[in-house]
């Protein structure tokens, strides 16, 4: 008869702790989701939803209306072919396409123009800040003939990578214009890649 109290005793015991385990787990899956809400509501959110390519050309056309500076003749805004790497890593510097849903860019066709603005669309739960931040460190600045890109300008926002690299009196007004647009926008990047010398010339970086 003890025997089998002591049991029920026990099994008593084994009971509540699994209970306690059970409410504790469910503690911290509220708190986790609720972290995660709080930092999915305070990241900025955009004025422009981009779901397609085609979001993507027109916000670059968007853009080019809406900036007051005489831009680069035969500018040429085209969709990228993610799947080829070598394509891919000339426009973005991006090393992987995994995470890349499209990719839009906008380059003058005369190749001896320092001039590139490009979007990139991640695929959903991609971080698109890491990918703006991944194409600032690693795009070929200097990839025109004989020419290089002064200032480069990375940004992101939602789904949406921003990448603008050009000389100054061209990527500052654009860069500016595409974040006036979207409304809002995550961690910037910048580089720059000449200063000014004393005689008024440059020096690269």
């Amino acid at each position: 008869m003890e025997e089998q109290e002591n049991k029920g005793t026990n099994e008593t015991k084994n009971g509540k702790v699994v209970l306690l385990i059970v409410i504790a787990i469910i503690a911290i899956a509220l708190i986790v989701t609720g972290i995660v809400f709080a930092i999915n509501a305070n990241k900025p959110k955009s004025n422009v939803q981009i779901t397609s390519a085609e979001d993507m050309q027109n916000l670059i056309n968007n853009v080019y209306s809406g900036v007051n500076v005489q831009l680069p003749p035969s500018l040429n805004t085209q969709v990228i072919d993610v799947n080829n790497a070598d394509i891919l890593k000339a426009y973005t510097g991006l090393s992987s396409n995994e995470n890349i849903d499209a990719v839009v860019a906008s380059e003058p066709m005369i190749g001896s123009q320092a001039y590139s603005f490009v979007l990139v669309k991640v695929k959903d739960g991609a971080d698109a800040d890491s990918i703006a931040k991944e194409m600032s460190e690693n795009v070929n600045t200097a990839k025109w003939i004989c020419v290089a890109a002064d200032k480069l300008y990375a940004t992101s926002v939602d789904n949406l990578a921003v990448l603008v690299m050009a000389s100054d009196e061209w990527a500052t007004p654009v860069y500016n214009k595409v974040k006036e647009i979207l409304g809002a926008h995550n961690e910037e990047y910048t580089k720059t890649n000449r200063e000014q010398i004393p005689d008024g010339g440059s020096v690269a970086l």
